[in-house]
């Protein structure tokens, strides 16, 4: 007998682990999610219908409750922001938030955002990349979780414009080490810091109340940024 073929999921970089949706998140989704979210699939998206505009754009990997996301949208109006979470609580609040403040620039994607990154977002289209704060899955049996990778960094590289920029924090001095040595063995990337170097926190990245709470406890923040070069 010919045997069945099997099939390998994907290692993903999430545990769906989210809590039950307060009344607002689960209104925001029913209500907001179909004028400011955009649809799970696998088209391609055309940003500029999705904005109603062609304008500089920056994507935030797992904005969370998107504290960082919302205060660069106000600060930014020229810019369009597209985020994308995979814990609809997180969507939710955004949502909330992107109605609270009249903001007409942000976008948000309730999904994978490797999937989203892989099928959804056009070559050459996006200005910045941002990762902050990810998951660093820091027992080393977990470590084959972590976003950041060989895989992951050449797709970053085909979704950015030339000059482009993917932006990572991370409280984990082992991710900080290990995101630094994907992206400086990364082709087609320039360490904007000098090779090997990190950066202080730069006054574009906002400072959430999150790492606000970790300073507090003493804990260290790395920042790098690596631009797309060819």
């Amino acid at each position: 007998m010919t045997p069945e073929p099997t099939h390998h999921r994907r290692i993903v970089s999430f545990v769906r682990r989210e809590g039950r949706l307060t009344p607002a998140q689960q209104r925001a989704l029913d209500t907001l999610y179909p004028r400011w979210g955009i649809s799970p699939g696998e088209d391609m998206l055309d940003l500029d219908a999705v904005f109603g505009r062609r304008a500089p754009r920056i994507l935030e990997i797992g904005i969370g409750n998107g504290e960082a996301l919302i205060e660069l949208a106000c600060r930014h109006p020229e810019n369009d922001y597209l985020g994308i979470e995979v814990h609809r609580p997180g969507v939710g609040r955004v949502l909330n938030r992107i109605e609270e403040e009249g903001l007409g620039n942000v976008r948000v994607i309730c999904d994978d955002a490797v999937e989203v990154l892989a099928k959804r977002i056009p070559n050459d289209s996006l200005d910045r990349v941002l990762l902050f704060f990810p998951d660093p899955w820091h027992k080393k049996k977990h470590h084959k979780r972590r976003i950041v990778n060989p895989v992951f960094a050449q797709l970053v590289r085909l979704k950015l414009r030339p000059g482009g920029c993917l932006h990572m924090a991370t409280d984990w001095q082992d991710y900080a080490e290990h995101m630094m040595d994907v992206m400086s063995r990364a082709e087609g990337f320039e360490n904007v810091a000098g090779e090997g170097e990190f950066v202080v926190r730069p006054a574009s990245r906002p400072l959430t109340k999150f790492e606000q709470r970790g300073h507090q406890l003493g804990h260290a923040v790395w920042d790098m940024i690596f631009e797309k070069v060819s």
